[in-house]
């Protein structure tokens, strides 16, 4: 789900140029796999802004959002060239998580049949049955099957019941989120209080973009704090502080909002507040300056931004290392961890959480990690490390991989390590993101924008800076400088390699002609080239939804060699490394079963290429970044299955995230 308001405040905008707005701003943010979207705006057709803003209008429509713009076009009661002095609209894209596809479950929800209040939401709300069933209690009617309903409702409920007349919208929220269980970013409307937008975040990224012809008074928006009863009415200032690509055209100047702020915009003035002071709160959220240019999130020559990103890798990688690996002495350089690194040489183990993609990362990586720091090391995925309690010390050292710095259970895991009072280190790849702020330190990966469905550069170079650490970690050890050398002297020539390895594109096309009609496939490896399976195979998963599974191949005869015939599809991946014969015997088991296996290999490994029906041969590097080499085959190869398949893989990813 993406949720992205606009409110123009006497800056004149007709309906029209409102609608538009809104509907640029989803399809920046529009990502695969959404099935509806929506949008709330001012009703009635009188000149007045004080007529219009006494009702919502809400035109919501399933499918694309190229659906929405024409059925907001199919509108006959809605007069396009109105002119608004101030307004506020809001606009949603869904995934259905609570009830099926229709425009009555699509975003915004509303509190009662006038549209009083108006909600789009992102995340789950975990206690929306119990809210429910008190409202429908209360006499309220339900009448979609959405978890984000209920928000709507109780924002009604506290106004009806409310105390004073004067309550503002601000308050209301406030009390709403303090009933809120789960993951949110949110924005409301209401025709109680027109021109006025209200939003907050708890686990879900949200921000606010500002833009003013007027040079502002300061670069911080200071934090207001309620006192203890949340019902009062006296406000004081305390301590308290603290991409992206929808608000990137309408301006760079942006605010990240931290969990549990509410932000409102009442009179065009930004107000942040918070209900309770926490430790090591700032007193002001900052006003930052995105450094993104807008060419940066165009496609170019590119047919889409997953295949622009897949390209992008030879110069990604170099971003990642640029200014922290010097190829002539042998050195790494990062400083971001610099005031920890001896603290970190000096834990009992290394614990790596992440999700997905992120996972794989930490996976690829774990063999080298666990060979230069001779630490164990462990790879967790985030929500069953959650499920499981995992014990966690003081002596322990905890990575947070993410690409967006957003992901809600890493989050959570990420606060649960600190809780226990282990050191914690973001490897992100955004600015600003909730996991850079809050861990003790980290590595920013520097891959630029990543926009497409799927993750791709994010990967290789979330992997190239867990080999630096690895590499930082061991550099003043003796026995380990040969092997340093080795690593570092492969990253250098390691941009190079991947282009070769890109030249294969034409090539890979073809084997996607051969294998799009196809019900499922099987990616076998092991050693460093297990992650590299598991990565292959949800790159398939989620881009063609085409059934596919990583394999660690030493588990072949244990069950899955079952699956093999002369119909199966089977990708092996065979290095020449330490698991080389062992591999070598793996894909005679699956020619034995009839198996017509394509083999990802080695260019000069003339036995496999003599042996095999069908290879792709890839460029020799030091075997731990051989994953990085070994995968572009597989993200190419899943962009043109997805193409033949019929699936569009030009929109964007679930990963952007945007409001007022």
């Amino acid at each position: 789900m993406c949720i992205f308001a606009y409110l123009n405040y006497h800056v004149p905008r007709t309906r029209r140029e409102i609608l538009e707005v809104l509907i640029k701003g989803l399809r920046r943010l529009e990502y695969r796999g959404y099935d509806s979207a929506g949008v709330g705006i001012d009703g009635g057709n009188s000149k007045e802004w004080e007529t219009n803003s006494k009702s919502i209008h809400l035109i919501k429509q399933t499918g694309k959002v190229k659906a929405l713009d024409e059925e907001i076009h199919r509108q006959q009661d809605v007069d396009l060239d109105v002119e608004f002095d101030v307004h506020l609209g809001i606009a949603h894209t869904r995934w259905a998580t609570h009830g099926v596809p229709s425009p009555v479950n699509s975003h915004p929800q509303r509190s009662d049949k006038n549209n009083e209040f108006i909600v789009i939401h992102n995340g789950i709300i975990t206690n929306y049955k119990d809210l429910k069933k008190f409202l429908e209690s209360k006499g309220y009617e339900f009448e979609s099957e959405t978890d984000t309903e209920t928000i709507a409702k109780l924002v009604k409920y506290i106004y009806d019941n409310r105390e004073s007349d004067d309550i503002t919208f601000t308050t209301l929220v406030e009390q709403v989120t303090q009933q809120l269980e789960g993951a949110f970013a949110l924005v409301l409307k209401s025709v109680h209080y027109p021109g006025e937008a209200v939003g907050s975040r708890r686990g879900g990224p949200l921000l606010i973009g500002v833009r003013s012809d007027h040079k502002l008074s300061t670069d911080h928006i200071p934090i207001l704090y309620r006192s203890c009863d949340i019902r009062g009415k006296t406000q004081k200032e305390r301590s308290g502080f603290k991409q992206n690509i929808a608000v990137i055209e309408h301006t760079n100047r942006v605010i990240f909002l931290e969990d549990d702020d509410i932000a409102a915009v009442r009179d065009g003035r930004l107000s942040i507040h918070r209900i309770k002071r926490t430790a090591g709160d700032h007193p002001a959220r900052a006003i930052q300056t995105l450094q993104m240019e807008l060419q940066q999130i165009m496609k170019g020559n590119f047919s889409s931004f997953m295949q622009k990103e897949i390209f992008e890798q030879p110069e990604s990688v170099v971003n990642t290392m640029r200014g922290r690996v010097n190829f002539e002495n042998n050195t790494v350089i990062l400083g971001g961890l610099k005031d920890h690194i001896k603290e970190i040489q000096r834990c009992r183990r290394l614990i790596m959480i992440a999700c997905g993609t992120s996972y794989h990362a930490g996976v690829a990586t774990r063999q080298v990690l666990e060979e230069l720091t001779e630490l164990p090391v462990m790879v967790e995925l985030a929500s069953d490390f959650l499920d499981r309690n995992t014990p966690v010390f003081r002596d322990d050292v905890c990575f947070f991989i993410s690409q967006s710095g957003e992901t809600a259970d890493s989050l959570l895991a990420l606060r649960y390590c600190k809780g226990r009072g282990a050191l914690t280190v973001g490897i992100t790849n955004t600015v600003g993101s909730s996991i850079s702020r809050e861990t003790d330190c980290g590595v920013h990966i520097n891959a630029g924008p990543e926009i497409g469905v799927a993750s791709t550069k994010a990967y290789t170079s979330q992997f190239v800076a867990l080999i630096m650490f690895a590499l930082l970690m061991c550099d003043d050890r003796i026995s380990m400088q040969p092997r340093r050398r080795e690593i570092i002297q492969g990253l250098k020539v390691l941009p190079d390699l991947i282009k070769e390895v890109l030249s294969l594109d034409e090539e890979i096309q073809k084997l996607a002609a051969e294998l799009y009609q196809q019900k499922s496939v099987l990616i076998m490896g092991r050693g460093y080239h297990y992650a590299t399976c598991l990565e292959g195979a949800l790159k398939i998963k989620e881009i063609t939804y085409m059934h596919s599974e990583g394999i660690l191949a030493g588990e072949l005869k244990h069950g899955p060699l079952a699956l093999v015939d002369k119909l199966m599809p089977v990708i092996m991946i065979i290095m020449r490394d330490h698991t080389y014969t062992k591999c070598q015997n793996a894909l005679q088991q699956v020619v034995a079963r009839q198996g017509r296996p394509i083999v990802i290999c080695d260019k000069d490994d003339y036995e496999t290429i003599k042996n095999s029906s069908r290879t792709i041969k890839v460029p020799h590097s030091v075997d731990c970044l051989q994953g990085i080499l070994s995968v572009i085959p597989l993200q190419l190869l899943s962009f043109h299955l997805a193409v033949l398949r019929g699936f569009d893989v030009s929109l964007f990813s679930t990963r952007l995230h945007l409001t007022f």
